[in-house]
């Protein structure tokens, strides 16, 4: 019986119940040839407490919204009468066809208003910086930070679950049918059913987290207990706003890492163990988490002191001296990583004479890369994960490739992937994806300078100081929306990066190796086969398999023209 036979049996048979036991499931999708595959199909079919409370949380919705029809039918216009909450919402909907008829004299007012010269467009201005300084006054901080918080997670919660879904369908897309076997299909939707689980319990957790220290003011209980234990132990006033901020700063990062880390201890041990790709002992994992704490308060802290100082010093036009101070260190940072900060962590050697680094080094020549330094890094050391990257500024560049790459593909494929990696170089993605960085944090920092004095948001959270750290934190509850839209954003031009790269090794004539590569690195590194749409829409820095072949295939997209 072929496997596609035995694909749509399965599919044929009736969804397994919750009461029924594995045992029983590998029994009733498990007479024929394939029983190993198809009990893999069933357990991946089988939903569990999780899956529970979601179906739960979607029936409640669907009755809480019937229930709110009904009210609106019974009591209509005396909604408000019955349900005093209701109010707000009742006002806006009883005012929307009144706002939506005044929409064209308001567009034609707002045409007649536009100012015709540099003065109008200068009071205009004015006229609407004195409205929008009144309005921060009155805005209800805490409450739009709630509100922002919670869309923002229920938003993204129905992505997760909507790829979920996805995850469960065990019948192969026919666009990848003809090249990744039924099993690899399946044990890819098992490790990503895991990581789901994983990701959907922490994201419900660091959200409740969130709401617990916004609702109880735990932010300005913390900037006390911290500026007290100054006091009392060192003699540092509220004058010390600076040392303050960077001892809240290690407070506040060892107890976020305390929280975080029973997540990160069930992904390294439970699930990536589980799937074959974690190669960590106990020992190695805590002296990595050792030596990122370390580097986070010893290169963390003195930049912290020194935007501070920057802050303080340059008034109201501070945004522009912090924002050229962040972008000299992001820059030193990438210069510095992949020198002294990475070999902390991996063992980086040349690569040994063969044909590989003739391979490469032949290609380099052939673009013009000023190739320097060709590494192989011992990345199986932790997981079986594979990768290969270029770095380095100007004429000293760098290609790094992981030891397990060199196990999972063979030289043409590698060197497609090189080819890949040099159209980033060639096309300068790198440098693009760095001016967009830089543009948001221009935004940030002009934005945050609207608020960093605004009296009323400290008050909102509970604060009776106004120190710039913890303004910050709080603005950037605010800005959460702002910045989901743009990593959107962000995500959207790296695909389209991603896309031009693959263009470019295909120019080279690397267009069937390059698409052998993918698929064997999707296979290997079980990555998700079938994306939901609007998940990898929002998620995805990097395309779909099934999108990046079309397109290596197409002519029309990535002519071969070398």
């Amino acid at each position: 019986m072929s496997e596609e036979t035995s694909e749509q049996q399965t599919l044929a048979q009736p969804k397994a119940s919750k009461a029924e036991s594995s045992q029983t499931l590998a029994k009733k999708y498990g007479d024929d040839p394939n029983s190993a595959i198809d009990a893999q199909a069933a357990l991946i079919m089988q939903k569990g407490f999780l899956d529970d409370v979601i179906d739960g949380i979607r029936l409640g919705l669907v009755v809480i919204f019937f229930i709110c029809l009904i009210l609106v039918a019974v009591f209509a216009g005396n909604l408000p009468t019955v349900f005093p909450a209701s109010q707000p919402l009742f006002d806006f909907a009883k005012n929307l066809p009144a706002l939506f008829a005044s929409l064209p004299e308001c567009l034609a007012a707002a045409k007649e208003g536009f100012p015709k010269s540099i003065e109008e467009a200068s009071l205009l201005a004015a006229i609407s910086s004195a409205w929008f300084g009144e309005m921060l006054h009155r805005i209800p901080y805490k409450t739009c930070v709630l509100v922002f918080s919670w869309l923002t997670f229920a938003w993204e919660a129905m992505l997760d679950i909507r790829q979920r879904d996805r995850l469960r369908e065990v019948r192969r897309p026919v666009a990848i049918a003809q090249f990744v076997s039924r099993q690899a299909y399946l044990e890819a939707s098992a490790y990503g059913l895991d990581k789901s689980s994983l990701v959907l319990v922490k994201n419900f957790f660091m959200q409740f987290q969130t709401t617990a220290i916004i609702v109880y003011d735990l932010t300005p209980w913390m900037w006390n207990i911290v500026g007290d234990a100054m006091q009392t132990h060192l003699g540092l006033g509220a004058e010390y706003e600076i040392t303050r901020s960077i001892a809240y700063f290690v407070a506040a990062t060892l107890i976020s890492t305390m929280l975080s880390l029973p997540f990160d201890l069930y992904s390294t041990f439970v699930v990536e163990k589980k799937h074959g790709f974690n190669k960590q002992t106990a020992g190695l994992f805590f002296s990595d988490l050792a030596k990122n704490l370390m580097l986070t308060f010893f290169l963390g802290s003195p930049i912290l002191a020194l935007f501070l100082w920057v802050i303080g010093k340059t008034g109201s036009q501070f945004y522009l001296y912090a924002w050229a101070l962040l972008a000299a260190v992001q820059l030193l940072i990438i210069v510095i990583y992949p020198t002294f900060i990475q070999p902390m962590f991996n063992k980086f050697s040349p690569l040994p004479e063969g044909e590989l680094r003739t391979a490469i080094e032949a290609l380099a020549s052939r673009l013009g890369f000023p190739l320097k330094k060709l590494y192989v890094v011992d990345g199986s050391k932790r997981s079986s994960h594979s990768n290969a990257y270029v770095f380095g500024f100007f004429k000293s560049k760098r290609i790094v490739v992981f030891d397990t790459l060199i196990e999972q593909c063979t030289t043409e494929e590698i060197v497609a992937i090189i080819g890949h990696e040099l159209g980033h170089w060639k096309k300068n993605h790198v440098l693009r994806m760095l001016s967009a960085v830089q543009v948001q944090t221009f935004v940030i920092f002009f934005a945050f300078s609207h608020f960093i004095g605004e009296e009323a948001m400290y008050r909102s959270f509970g604060m009776d100081t106004m120190p710039v750290l913890i303004g910050f934190t709080f603005f950037q509850y605010l800005y959460q929306p702002l910045d989901s839209l743009l990593t959107f954003a962000s995500n959207v031009m790296s695909r389209k990066h991603e896309f031009e790269a693959d263009e470019f090794s295909k120019k080279l004539g690397y267009g069937k190796e390059l698409a052998s590569s993918l698929i064997k690195l999707q296979i290997e590194n079980k990555g998700n086969m079938n994306p939901d749409h609007m998940y990898s829409a929002y998620h995805y820095s990097h395309p779909p398999l099934v999108e990046r072949l079309n397109a290596i295939n197409d002519p029309d997209v990535a002519p071969k023209t070398e």
